[in-house]
């Protein structure tokens, strides 16, 4: 008989605590006031917001971890003890820690909290990242720990809610996102678990008192197959992990298991994959395909999209978007779809859709400094590529450019000052594991069509081996056989050198990739925004003269 999580109080310990799926459940758990313990490599905003709910993080991953735990003695489960205070089960928690010398491994010197309940040996949530040979998790083993993979976790919660579970290769964090803003929009109250931080809720996850939990469901492992869902929704099937799937074939198996475990299926039949599913309820942006939502009188702007909604043969109403292409219209189909099936006004529904500004790292604008719009992107695979970087040409496509005479002044950098080649789009682009770039690189090759500039640095392993098969430089290259202006950039310094140079006014520098490039787009709008500043001086001296 399998072991089962957990929920009576027993502590968990999360190995990688910091990363953006297993930070979701942890806050979801924080919240619910079980003790909370985790390790990570080094401090982000993530852990900080997990630390400041009370969950205690260790700044390394070792055996030594667990320590605090081996002393403890295992207390009688909550479940018999009702009204019982669980925060007096030790008397000083705190004391035994600073025994051992633990606080020393946080960089904040935050103190473990007295009010934690300990049991002798934690649950360990693990992810598909943390490799067998990793020190703290053959402690775990060692010890007897139960052992859970983050979807054991996700699997658990979902059962204790009438969930919305989210899935497909590309819009899963959007879509989720916008549904579970819609409920909460509509006073629903729902709990959420998302793979992006949304301002909404000041992160990746939120608490709630209602009976919805929305959840966003990865394939990428495999482990779709444990949800049971309420409420399934796919939003296209395509192959993007060749590094756990041989074949399509082998990817919609998984999601046929995730559909019959789900009650109900909602499904985008555009992506001729899921339409073979035949979903319970379908949502297409053709009319001709019959769905169940569908849309007509669209119109791609470069600040919204609006369209008119269709339900089953009826008009449901307008709908205004502020996320742009088709792909968000879509997405936006799917949260209007779940809505109906819960009964919400339509009214109620678009309100909300329109008032979402999406996830982060979702076509998020990070700043306009000298007249060039930064904006970051998660797109990974040659998909997502192309619609993120259709939606980019339709914001540059009503752009208003300065005059002659302010361009000319506005542009420090070396180069041909010709405001009729503006605005472009400046792809900079980081391939994200080998196995991907490998599987997919003739269709990167083609992605970019709608780019101005590429950019192309190195590959981004996510912990792969480089089996020397395929690398930055030859998918550089091999673009450069189908687009006119590419340049590679080896590392991130090299990067940010070369947009220093070569961006000017009236630009839109989408940065895209699911690995660690958005962490120089800082440095770079800090370049940009003080050519601006000097900009501004020169003109304010102009008019002082």
């Amino acid at each position: 008989m399998s072991i089962s999580v957990d929920f009576n109080g027993r502590p968990f310990h999360f190995i990688g605590i910091g990363g953006i799926g297993m930070s979701a459940l942890a806050y979801i758990l924080a919240k619910r006031k079980l003790p909370i313990y985790g390790s990570d490599v080094k401090s982000s905003h993530i852990t900080e917001r997990l630390q400041s709910i009370g969950a205690h993080i260790f700044w390394h991953q070792e055996a030594s971890n667990f320590e605090l735990f081996k002393t403890q003695k295992m207390p009688e489960s909550r479940s018999s003890r009702e009204n019982s205070d669980t925060s007096l089960l030790f008397e000083d928690v705190e004391a035994e820690a600073k025994s051992k010398n633990l606080q020393k491994d946080d960089p904040k010197n935050t103190k473990v909290k007295t009010s934690q309940n300990l049991y002798s040996l934690p649950q360990v949530i693990c992810s598909t990242a943390i490799n067998p040979g990793n020190l703290e998790y053959r402690a775990a083993v060692e010890l007897g720990c139960p052992i859970f993979h983050r979807s054991d976790l996700l699997a658990a919660l979902i059962n204790d809610y009438q969930s919305i579970a989210v899935a497909g290769t590309h819009g899963k964090t959007t879509t989720s996102s916008m549904v579970g803003f819609m409920l909460l929009q509509a006073g629903l109250d729902p709990t959420i678990v998302v793979g992006g931080e949304v301002n909404a809720w000041e992160g990746n996850a939120r608490v709630g008192e209602g009976p919805y939990l929305v959840a966003e469901a990865d394939e990428s492992d495999g482990s779709l197959v444990k949800l049971s869902a309420y409420i399934g929704v796919v939003t296209n099937i395509e192959l993007d992990h060749p590094d756990h799937y041989q074949s399509l074939e082998e990817v919609v198996e998984t999601f046929k298991i995730f559909q019959e475990n789900c009650q109900t299926l909602v499904g985008c039949i555009d992506c001729p994959t899921v339409r073979e599913l035949h979903p319970t309820i379908s949502y297409s942006l053709d009319p001709q395909l019959g769905a169940d939502y569908s849309v007509d009188g669209v119109e791609y702007r470069s600040d919204r999209t609006t369209a008119r909604i269709w339900e089953r043969g009826q008009i449901l109403g307008q709908l205004e978007l502020k996320l742009l292409g088709q792909h968000n219209l879509s997405n936006a189909l799917a949260a209007i779809a779940v809505g109906r099936l819960l009964g919400l006004e339509f009214s109620a529904i678009a309100d909300a859709i329109n008032s979402f500004e999406g996830a982060r790292r979702r076509f998020e604008c990070r700043g306009e400094y000298n007249d060039i719009l930064f904006v970051d992107d998660y797109a990974h695979h040659p998909s997502e590529i192309r619609a993120t970087l259709t939606a980019a040409r339709l914001r540059t496509k009503n752009k208003k450019l300065k005059s002659n005479s302010d361009l000319s002044n506005s542009l420090p950098i070396k180069g041909p000052k010709d405001p009729l080649s503006f605005p472009r789009v400046v792809a900079i682009f980081q391939p994200h594991r080998y196995s991907r770039t490998r599987a997919f690189f003739k269709e990167f090759s083609e992605s970019f069509k709608d780019a101005d500039i590429v950019l192309i640095t190195n590959v981004y392993s996510a912990g792969e081996p480089d089996l020397g098969q395929v690398n930055g430089q030859s998918l550089a290259e091999e673009i450069a056989t189908y687009h006119p202006q590419v340049y590679y950039c080896p590392s991130l310094e090299k990067v940010k050198h070369c947009l220093k140079e070569i961006l000017k006014s009236g630009d839109l520098a989408l940065f895209l990739g699911a690995g660690n490039l958005n962490q120089i787009i800082p440095e770079v709008m800090a370049f940009y925004r003080q050519a601006e500043d000097r900009v501004v001086s020169i003109a304010e001296g102009s008019i002082s003269a």
